[in-house]
């Protein structure tokens, strides 16, 4: 089955996000300033341990933790970071070869070798747990170790896209003592070997971090310090960047709070405001173990309903777009499937692929949406949303709400009929937009089994190392998700990164994964 994710090739637009120059391929300890850099935002971790994380725990993980590849500022394909070299050593792509870099450490003083690495990788799939990564590693077979240095990973079948699963967070390398081979680490502690050791966590509080002065890879840290506070509250956030308390803020910000940071006053008040063309995504998940949602005909009705151009011009205003398909524009292969079958929202069709299936009262439904994840606007989507269906008089909604962590568990265990999710790309490809949604497990916990996605399109594509070759079968498959609508999209987000007018490197800041490279940041006093 197909549930691990991400591909390879990202547009010129995504690659935009910063150029590569300047960053070099191993860390540079002479320089940076000494003084703290403390960035804010809506997502904390929901674990310390990369073994039960799919999710924006990433971000903490980029800073922490090192992989074998990485995707440095601008890149689209992975480069080495803890490896000096990989590449696969068969025309089948079915096995890939690393070369470790020699002298690397854990922070605790550990080796970084061969056999940590396996161990750090065996123990996702041994583990399995169900909000962790496991499902990325689904073409993978063995790990052999022939000697301290190198690493030698056999595929179930060919995967070209398995060198952009080794460059995400999933892969990330943890020191064998500290990390058990079978069960999750409990504690506030990382043992790593990336840019910054965390000093100290407190969960959903703050994650200080300082300069690993052992580490070895391709960040060029700007800084020495990096403090990184947690916020349930968007509006504290900003109000805290506006008193010069924090430094940055990225991820939570709302439509108005992005127009308020980009007006003439705040820029007076020492606020600067970053734009990046993104990948990010919202959609829809539909749940087949519910009575209502199970039929085709509501889930039709409903993607013919929702009018995406009003939701993103009333929520949004401008830091949005409506999104036709789950492969966003400026990914290779993005299409419009969703406007070319359903088009404009029209009540009329839907009352009629409603009527036609036998359904004549309205449909009663239940959405659900996390509180705390996706920044302030999220709930009054969905109360926008629910405006939509209900005035339409097919459909009468409730909405419920929930914090993060339970709203994970509620999708994960599939409580829910129906609810809302966002998407940051794991490596820049558009199978990161296809294959995480399909198979008996995948990423939004509701079994997807599409038997021409999984039989044939996603081993077709993944057998060309040349990811443009694949288009024809990421566009079928874009067609497949139209027609089934177990997955609706909604919208593609811009990103934004608000800093104080001192720090800078803000523009570099975001890699492909849309995590934040801490390192890039730095104030300007200290040129």
């Amino acid at each position: 089955m197909f549930n691990r994710t991400r591909c390879l090739q990202i547009t010129a637009a995504l690659a935009s996000i910063s150029l590569l120059a300047g960053c070099g391929l191993l860390s540079d300890d002479s320089g940076g300033d000494q003084k703290r850099i403390v960035v804010g935002t809506t997502s904390a971790p929901s674990t310390l341990d990369p073994a039960a994380a799919w999710d924006g725990s990433w971000e903490l993980y980029r800073n922490v933790y090192q992989t074998l590849l990485a995707f440095p500022t601008g890149s689209t394909k992975p480069q080495p970071d803890a490896a000096q070299g990989c590449e696969f050593t068969d025309t089948a792509n079915e096995s890939y070869r690393c070369t470790l870099r020699k002298g690397l450490k854990f922070s605790n003083g550990e080796p970084l070798d061969s056999k940590a690495v396996k161990h750090s990788l065996d123990r996702i799939r041994t583990i399995g747990h169900k909000l962790g990564p496991k499902d990325l590693f689904g073409t993978l077979d063995k790990i052999e170790t022939p000697d301290p240095l190198t690493v030698v990973f056999h595929l179930k079948t060919p995967d070209a896209t398995f060198p952009y699963v080794l460059g995400s967070p999933a892969a990330s390398l943890v020191a064998p003592k500290d990390y058990p081979a079978d069960k999750v680490r409990e504690d506030d502690k990382v043992t790593g070997s990336g840019p910054y050791v965390l000093d100290s966590y407190k969960d959903a509080g703050e994650a200080v971090l300082s300069r690993n002065g052992s580490y070895a890879g391709f960040a060029n840290r700007r800084n020495d310090a990096v403090t990184i506070r947690y916020f349930k509250d968007s509006a504290k956030m900003i109000a805290s960047l506006k008193s010069k308390e924090i430094d940055a803020t990225y991820r939570g910000l709302s439509a108005a709070e992005v127009r308020d940071l980009q007006a003439p006053d705040a820029h007076s008040q020492g606020v600067q405001v970053v734009e990046n063309v993104g990948a990010e995504i919202r959609y829809l998940v539909f749940n087949p173990k519910d009575q209502q949602v199970n039929k085709l005909a509501v889930r039709q009705a409903i993607a013919q309903v929702i009018d995406r151009g009003a939701l993103v011009s009333k929520v949004y205003q401008g830091t949005a777009e409506p999104l036709y398909s789950m492969v966003p524009k400026g990914v290779v292969g993005h299409k419009t499937p969703f406007f070319d079958k359903y088009g404009h929202a029209d009540v009329a069709k839907a009352k009629k692929i409603l009527k036609d299936a036998g359904i004549t009262q309205p449909v009663d439904l239940t959405f659900w949406y996390t509180t705390d994840r996706y920044g302030a606007s999220t709930a009054d989507e969905f109360t926008e949303i629910k405006r939509q269906l209900d005035e339409s008089n097919l459909f009468r909604i409730t909405l419920r709400g929930q914090p993060w962590k339970t709203f994970q568990e509620g999708y994960k265990g599939g409580e829910y009929p129906i609810f809302g999710r966002g998407w940051f790309p794991d490596f820049p490809d558009p199978d990161n937009f296809i294959a995480p949604f399909v198979g008996k497990e995948n990423a939004v916990g509701t079994p997807y089994e599409p038997a021409q996605i999984i039989n044939e399109l996603l081993p077709k594509s993944r057998r060309e190392g040349d990811r443009s070759a694949g288009i024809r079968e990421f566009e079928q498959a874009q067609q497949i998700f139209a027609e089934d609508v177990r997955l609706l999209p909604l919208w593609q987000g811009k990103l934004y990164v608000a800093a104080r007018d001192d720090i800078a490197g803000a523009e570099r800041a975001l890699d492909p994964q849309t995590a934040m490279q801490m390192w890039e940041l730095y104030r300007k006093t200290s040129w």
